[in-house]
């Protein structure tokens, strides 16, 4: 059985993964760093399980820690020369410039100020007297010193997220800050607001409940960072090895059997994974050379693995830690969350699966041999105890308990079994060392997730989401209105003026979604795009679940859409093809989830949560229709069913497969229609190819 290395797809991922890319510190630097992330590792492991301090303490740790490795982490400036030590002078300790450590004093004194001054504070020290009201007495009306260390704080979040993720997102965020104090300066009359003074916003975003202190980074400091520790190490203790091995015993032997290896292995990785990127190094650094071995294009198999990694982010339990934010900003138990989730997901590798089946047809792949194929009872007896801390988790998940209540057991059990199952035994080093890693991993995610809650702040206090969903419904109706009387020439459906706005409008929103989801870690993404694109879906009558994953599915989009696809060019990095090329080709193999959104707007029994839609005729119609379009869809794309398809017989398939995912017996009576001369064709270049080959 191949062997994932460990080590191998954590320098790939350091690679192709730019919130990873930290410079080169000095050796006391280095040591310091590594035991104050085990520590830090450690604080959010036991207050999982004893319980969190209270908020304002426990996220101002959390963020005072993600600044501190931040900013002795991350250059100012990226470049050749971050990589390489500049020995210390006068204005330099450790390759970490003075400027540095002053962001770094600044921003740890600014999230620890809110809990130091919560309380009154009456103090006199050398003649000096320093008196400040407690803060519930200071809401709308914050003190100078609040005022300072609020907008400190802001400040060197921004360039904390400057440096991870790059330039795109601070200033999203800046133009969010903009907005908020010049309400009255917008150039459209639906975008005016009164405005808010600095001194009132910075007491909404600094003060907890909102901002700053919100949600978003409650969720990042109590539930993201212990499934992201929980997925270090249940990898390291082997987990990952062990869906390799299992993908390969069920789904190497077929046609294009490495491929399928690959998307299922994803899938199951993506349980445990809350990064597409770190998933697609991961099983791709086995899995992707292997397919060119056995004759697939580069840019296929890199496509293959982008596709099905950037799907584990959309598939339950974890969902890339977005399931967590989902359950909180909709108020609902987590349990119904992923029981929602769980169709669509499915619906996702349906498309993967097929297209990955028809292209390996086409290209006449087989799969693996009987003799590169393990035998399931080893699989089991070797890698049957690395699923037991997976089952912990999601078995407390289901049981009521809260999600890092969760991941404290499911860490705990890791932790447990790695240190005495002799198959894959870990050591003291090796937990220390994960420890590390998914402190690293946390850090681009903590970093905006905290800078995300300004964006939450300004768009509840100034209804900016509500303003911009009635924008969209109205350039909806506008085009609507322009095209309605010619598509009302061809008679293939019953369209409205309304229905037409609702397509108009989820066509606008879908592509927002994409632009604004890209370069952004999954949590991050779903927090912005619930924020700003949601109530658009909201004002059309779309219920609140079914549009919140509707935004999550085109934001996650963004992962495998070209040109900003890190996880298509990290593949293509291993694949040793074209990152365009590879985009193109991933971006293709996720057709499902370009789909599947589309189906639950319409048709919310999908999502089988929603009592008010769901009946089990609604629900295996919508259900069974969806996986029918998508296969079709999938032929289309590959150029292939049961024989070659030319572009007229693709055309007549695609046509069929979209009639077929709209709900209505009408349009799937004229997707009957469109796929009948296309399945006559095929059997007819199906026999075709039999008799040649009988003759031969």
């Amino acid at each position: 059985m191949a062997e994932l290395d460990i080590n191998k797809a954590e320098e790939l991922e350091k690679k192709y993964d730019s919130s990873l890319q930290t410079r080169a510190i000095g050796p006391l630097l280095v040591k310091f760093t590594f035991v104050f992330s085990v520590l830090f590792a450690a604080y959010h492991y036991i207050t999982a399980g004893t319980g969190v301090p209270i908020d304002y303490w426990h996220m101002g740790t959390h963020m005072a820690g993600v600044i501190l490795l931040v900013f002795i982490g991350f250059p100012a400036l990226r470049g050749v020369k971050y990589k390489e030590f500049q020995q210390n002078t006068w204005w330099r300790y450790g390759n970490v410039p003075v400027w540095d450590w002053l962001f770094i004093i600044a921003g740890i004194s600014s999230a620890y100020y809110v809990g130091i001054t919560w309380y009154e504070i009456d103090l006199e020290v050398f003649g000096f007297k320093f008196q400040l009201p407690e803060q519930v007495l200071r809401q709308g009306n914050p003190a100078r010193i609040d005022v300072v260390f609020g907008t400190v704080l802001i400040i060197v979040l921004l360039e904390a997220v400057r440096r991870t993720l790059g330039p795109i997102v601070p200033i999203i965020i800046t133009i969010f800050i903009i907005y908020a104090v010049f309400g009255m300066q917008m150039p459209l009359q639906i975008l005016k607001h009164p405005g808010v003074n600095w001194d009132l916003f910075i007491n909404s975003m600094y003060f907890p409940e909102e901002g700053i202190f919100g949600v978003t980074l409650w969720i990042v400091s109590t539930v993201v960072f212990h499934f992201v520790l929980f997925g270090i190490i249940a990898q390291r203790m082997g987990l990952g090895q062990f869906f390799v091995d299992v993908a390969t015993v069920f789904a190497g032997r077929y046609t294009g059997g490495l491929a399928k290896v690959s998307v299922v292995s994803s899938a199951f990785f993506g349980t445990i994974s809350g990064s597409s990127i770190a998933n697609t190094v991961s099983t791709g650094s086995l899995t992707i050379p292997n397919m060119k071995r056995m004759g697939y294009p580069g840019h296929l198999a890199g496509g293959v693995e982008a596709a099905a990694s950037a799907g584990g982010q959309i598939t339950p339990p974890i969902m890339g830690a977005a399931a967590f934010v989902m359950a909180e900003f909709l108020e609902l138990p987590y349990t119904t969350i992923i029981l929602a989730a769980l169709v669509p997901a499915m619906m996702h590798y349906v498309g993967v699966i097929s297209i990955v089946h028809f292209k390996a047809k086409r290209l006449g792949l087989k799969g693996l041999p009987d003799s590169e194929i393990p035998k399931l009872w080893d699989v089991v007896k070797r890698g049957w105890p690395t699923a037991i801390p997976l089952v912990v988790l999601i078995y407390v998940l289901f049981s009521g308990y809260s999600p890092f209540m969760a991941a404290f057991w499911g860490i705990t059990t890791a932790l447990a079994v790695g240190l005495i199952n002799p198959m894959n035994r870990i050591g003291f080093t090796d937990i220390c060392e994960a420890s590390v890693t998914g402190v690293k991993y946390a850090l681009s995610v903590g970093a905006v997730c905290a800078a995300i809650g300004i964006v939450v702040g300004v768009v509840n206090t100034t209804g900016l989401g509500f303003r911009l969903g009635f924008m969209v419904t109205e350039v909806a109706v506008n085009i609507g209105e322009t095209f309605l009387p010619l598509i009302s020439l061809f008679p293939l459906a019953d369209i409205t003026l309304q229905s037409l706005t609702l397509f108009i409008s989820l066509i606008l929103i879908a592509i927002t979604c994409i632009f604004m989801g890209a370069g952004l870690p999954t949590t991050a993404l779903y927090i912005m795009l619930a924020t700003v694109a949601q109530p658009a879906l909201g004002n059309l009558g779309v219920p609140a679940l079914a549009s919140h994953l509707f935004v999550l599915y085109y934001g996650v989009i963004s992962e495998i859409t070209p040109p900003v696809c890190a996880s298509a060019y990290a593949a293509a990095g291993i694949a040793g093809s074209n990152p365009f090329k590879t985009g193109l080709s991933a971006f293709t193999l996720g057709i499902g989830k370009l789909i599947v959104p589309m189906v639950f707007v319409y048709s919310p029994a999908m999502l089988i949560v929603l009592p008010e839609f769901f009946t089990w005729g609604a629900f295996l119609e919508t259900t069974l229709t969806c996986a029918l379009g998508v296969f079709m869809l999938a032929s289309s794309v590959s150029g292939y069913l049961i024989a070659p398809m030319s572009g007229i017989f693709r055309a007549l398939i695609a046509l069929s497969g979209i009639f077929m995912v709209a709900p209505g017996l009408e349009s799937d009576f004229w997707a009957a229609a469109f796929a009948i001369p296309v399945i006559a064709q095929q059997v007819i270049a199906w026999r075709n190819e039999r008799s040649i080959v009988n003759t031969l």
